[in-house]
């Protein structure tokens, strides 16, 4: 219930703060992770620009990817463990607006490079011929442009139909970051149909760049079987394994958040961590993991290392 409206100056995260007992321990366990989240997309970025063997599109999307999820998780991790280990979680209404429409920007920023590294790989799959006149280096960086403008439109509007009228009392925020839901329900007028609209553009956002990238599989599925040799469809799918895993995991975690029924009940604050923790933990890995160019990079490095130390 809406108790008075005011002009608020700043609102309070409740965050963590309902599990006290145990917000050290978060604290440890988040800090660790921010920091191999941070080592592994810094590495790639550094490996991309070192080594010019890596100098191609599918690898600048990557890198690009790795620096929109870096800036990602500044928006909102260093404010969560600083707010873990403060008795003051307070966040000004200026500070709350510029947070989350830089969170929900970024977060579709990647969600639209996700989509064009399947399009990069449809592209060098389905036309070997023509992928090095479509997929120029100059291409790649107007693609990468685009959705930065892209995630960061769609954020302003959002954030400007959240922020347009005035915040009732109490100014808690059941979450540990601005999170859209969480803020539009302390708006005094229409909070409901607000709450509705900036749902839909998000989900329709979510949902379109998750069936723009299942169509572009399903154009390389039906080239690569129609591949005669078993070592051609595997040296394709191999092209493809880790893009698939992070479309996996990075859509099924922010499907949990945003396609949630309000009905179904559950702690938002624990159903959002995936998606705004492990998730980017998660990313960097896979793809240096499982990528052979990017291991042959480090060894590169590495080797140089070694000599000028010598």
């Amino acid at each position: 219930m809406k108790i008075n409206q005011t002009i608020l100056q700043e609102f309070i995260l409740v965050g963590f703060s309902v599990y006290p007992h145990v917000q050290t321990f978060l604290f440890v366990v988040f800090f660790c992770l921010y920091l191999l989240t941070l080592t592994g997309n810094l590495a790639i970025i550094g490996l991309t620009c070192l080594d010019r063997a890596l100098h191609n599109p599918m690898y600048l999307f990557l890198s690009a990817l790795s620096f929109s999820e870096t800036c990602y998780t500044l928006t909102i991790i260093p404010k969560m463990l600083a707010d873990l280990l403060a008795k003051s979680r307070s966040i000004s209404v200026i500070g709350c607006g510029l947070q989350m429409c830089f969170f929900l920007g970024l977060g579709g920023t990647n969600c639209i490079i996700l989509t064009l590294m399947g399009y990069d790989r449809f592209l060098a799959i389905c036309n070997p011929l023509r992928y090095p006149l479509l997929m120029t280096n100059m291409a790649c960086g107007q693609l990468v442009a685009s959705a930065w403008a892209g995630g960061f439109f769609i954020s302003l509007i959002e954030t400007a139909l959240i922020f347009k009228g005035s915040f009732c009392i109490p100014n808690l925020v059941k979450h540990f970051f601005c999170h859209m839901r969480a803020v539009v329900r302390l708006n005094c007028l229409d909070s409901d149909l607000t709450e509705f609209i900036v749902t839909v553009i998000s989900v329709s956002g979510l949902l379109g760049t998750f069936l723009l990238i299942i169509l572009t599989y399903v154009f390389i599925l039906s080239t690569v079987l129609r591949i005669p040799s078993a070592e051609g469809k595997q040296k394709a799918f191999s092209t493809c394994a880790s893009h698939i895993t992070v479309v996996i995991i990075h859509f099924g975690f922010a499907s949990i958040v945003y396609l949630k029924p309000e009905a179904s009940g559950g702690d938002d604050t624990l159903i959002a961590v995936p998606y705004t923790v492990i998730t980017p933990f998660l990313s960097p890995l896979i793809f240096s993991l499982r990528n052979k160019d990017m291991k042959t990079a480090f060894g590169k490095v590495l080797g140089k290392a070694r000599y000028l130390y010598k």
